[in-house]
């Protein structure tokens, strides 16, 4: 697998986990079970503590997917990309081990892992910075 379909996978992850946390309001909305404007951002939040931890997973990803993105397509850009490549699904595989500890819920055990995932997927993304620079 290459970066370029790390990253697709990535980004297919980001939709996965909206999907995930978004799809069980539809038929409440539908229903007239939920007001549709009842997920407003300022709102108190009424999901399961399940669902509130996928949309923090959903959105940790959105706020770490960029730089990974940057990082591999200025490996394109350089024509570096095999450089990188190798390595870049570990990123991948760091992120949706993160959500997964994320999602799962918030004991000790659980955060050490996510914090764990993050800082894999931080190294990894720094030494392929480090490979394509040096």
């Amino acid at each position: 697998m290459n970066a370029y379909t790390t990253v697709l996978l990535y980004a297919g992850w980001i939709l996965l986990l909206a999907l995930f946390y978004a799809t069980p309001r539809i038929p409440q909305a539908l229903l007239g079970q939920k007001r549709i404007d009842s997920w407003e951002r300022g709102k108190e939040p009424i999901d399961p503590m399940f669902l509130q931890r996928a949309k923090s997973a959903h959105l940790n990803c959105l706020e770490n997917f960029p730089v990974f993105a940057a990082v591999v397509a200025v490996a394109g850009l350089m024509g570096q990309i095999e450089t990188i490549s190798a390595i870049a699904v570990y990123v991948l595989y760091a992120r949706i081990a993160q959500s997964i500890s994320h999602i799962l819920g918030t004991s000790f055990i659980l955060v050490m892992l996510r914090a764990t995932f993050f800082l894999i997927q931080v190294l990894i993304t720094l030494y392929m910075v480090y490979l394509l620079v040096c």
